[in-house]
């Protein structure tokens, strides 16, 4: 019997390793900004992520993207989410301007989409100069999609044999997948291997056993098959795509969406923040954080429709969680 279903079959002992999460929730007394542990890395991470995709990308000129950072970092906020693909390494290059200074105050993740082992060693050695550093804090496999790209990186000399070499050799501390595609491709891979992360799609509109089973489109959600599995596993769980791309407006406003996504059992939400107005309410909303309850949760999957939530599975199917082009983001 694989760790989902056996956690499932135990409500009680899934509440628990949910509320060890919440519970190591802590106000950082210098910033007021909520922190929590993430899993067995034991690093305390802030509540609110700041993703470095193309939302940050927006901010049209450098001085404005570093200002947008520095104004994140006085507020409490160190976890940073970056990846090769964000902008063909535009996001590294502007991170790496900010870390010669500021390297101990953040951490720091990336993430690789090549998908063998020689690519990758090539692939993480460059991001390493883009970003002024000699190590990460986490390295991520990036857009884990199907059962293809599954067998793909657990190749013999695919993916994971160069992910566990770069923890060996510490130009990653940790190691972890991404996905917003398949959420039982991720169960799986995560119960299969060694690793210590995970970020995953967690809003109201995908909320475990919220929609009818009827419903064209709607397949069983991150929330229900592969958060349980890494809690099983002390993994430190960050949460993506809680607006989905601003597709959940209006049916809830930004606040409630990010109340849902950090009343869940993960360390931080990561969200794009393309403009100064952004960055102040999201802060708000984080240092003035009071989590749902379940009822309240419910409630404001609810209001998202059959059909929002079948069209927002329909669109995770075929995202593509890069910065190449515009409008693609993190959030």
């Amino acid at each position: 019997m694989d760790i989902s279903r056996r956690l499932f079959l135990s409500g009680t002992a899934l509440a628990t390793l949910a509320s060890r999460v919440l519970a190591s929730t802590e106000v950082d007394p210098k910033t007021g900004m909520p922190t929590r542990v993430l899993g067995k890395t034991g690093a305390r991470v802030s509540l609110l992520g700041m993703g470095a995709g193309s939302r940050w990308l927006m901010h049209e000129s450098e001085d404005q993207a570093l200002n947008a950072l520095d104004s994140l970092l006085k507020a409490g906020v160190n976890y940073v989410d970056s990846a090769i693909q964000y902008g063909n390494g535009e996001s590294e290059r502007r991170l790496g301007l900010f870390l010669k200074e500021r390297r101990k105050d953040i951490w720091l993740t990336t993430k690789v989409s090549e998908r063998g082992y020689d690519e990758v060693m090539r692939a993480i050695e460059q991001s390493l100069k883009r970003l002024k550093t000699d190590h990460v804090d986490l390295l991520h496999m990036h857009n884990l999609s199907g059962a293809a790209d599954l067998a793909a990186i657990e190749a013999p000399a695919g993916t994971l044999k160069a992910m566990y070499k770069i923890r060996e050799q510490k130009l990653a501390r940790f190691i972890g997948v991404t996905s917003h595609t398949d959420p039982e491709v991720l169960r799986t891979c995560l119960e299969r291997h060694d690793l210590d992360c995970t970020q995953m799609a967690l809003n109201a509109a995908l909320m475990g056993n919220s929609a009818p089973s009827n419903v064209r489109g709607y397949s069983r959600s991150f929330e229900e098959l592969a958060l349980p599995v890494a809690l099983g596993k002390n993994m430190g769980v960050t949460a993506m795509k809680v607006f989905a791309q601003d597709k959940l407006f209006p049916d809830g406003t930004p606040e409630e969406l990010m109340r849902y996504a950090m009343s869940l059992p993960v360390a931080s939400a990561v969200l794009g923040m393309p403009k100064m107005q952004h960055i102040t309410q999201n802060i708000q909303v984080a240092k003035n954080f009071k989590p749902l309850s379940p009822h309240e949760m419910k409630s404001l999957s609810g209001r998202l429709t059959a059909s929002k939530k079948a069209e927002i599975d329909a669109w995770f199917a075929n995202h593509v969680d890069a910065c190449d082009a515009c409008g693609m983001d993190l959030a």
